[in-house]
């Protein structure tokens, strides 16, 4: 034989020896125990996550960020909601911001609805205040609501229950609409 083939040869012959030699190895190794970790993750009740920006002809900048979560283990009861959620509108400078931690999350197909306790915010008198607010994730035309459309500012609003807001009627402005909802499917 050519030297050439020889290499070829004796280099497939070590190649198949170490492949076989390797599942052969495999094979025999004791199996290592299934841990929780390798269990399939259940997947959580309900989600609203994203951040859009709403469109507003006079050029108002006016954001809105979800981070909320309803765990599996809490599917029964939408009020053990963890999370937060941001809000902010200025226009020529002027404007208010707020962060809240949520505090209930109801979901139903690509509709979500979340409220919260304000735990900071620019605007005076907003801390401490429940709000809430209703996306409608319709990909790249989501939809926004929010409780203060009909009970006027946060501040002025009494007692909001959890979970209350209005219908989604703000469009977000294009390109920005990346809200996200996992539908809530309960035991009835």
């Amino acid at each position: 034989m050519k030297r050439r083939t020889k290499i070829v040869v004796l280099g497939s012959a070590l190649l198949l020896t170490a492949g076989v030699a390797s599942a052969a190895t495999a094979s025999d190794a004791p199996r290592e125990r299934a841990t929780a970790s390798d269990a399939p993750r259940q997947r959580e009740a309900a989600a609203l996550t994203g951040t859009a920006k709403l469109y507003r002809s006079a050029g108002d900048d006016i954001t809105f960020s979800f981070d909320a979560h309803l765990a599996a283990k809490d599917k029964a009861d939408p009020s053990k909601a963890t999370g937060t959620f941001e809000f902010s509108h200025y226009l020529n400078g002027e404007g208010a911001r707020a962060e809240v931690k949520v505090d209930c999350l109801l979901t139903g197909g690509k509709v979500a609805v979340v409220s919260g306790v304000v735990t900071e915010s620019d605007l005076p008198g907003a801390e401490g205040k429940r709000v809430g607010v209703t996306v409608h994730d319709l990909g790249r035309h989501d939809r926004l609501g929010y409780s203060w459309a009909s009970t006027g500012s946060p501040v002025d609003t009494k007692e909001l229950p959890k979970c209350v807001s209005s219908a989604p009627f703000e469009k977000v402005a294009k390109g920005t609409g990346d809200f996200t909802v996992v539908p809530w499917q309960p035991e009835l």
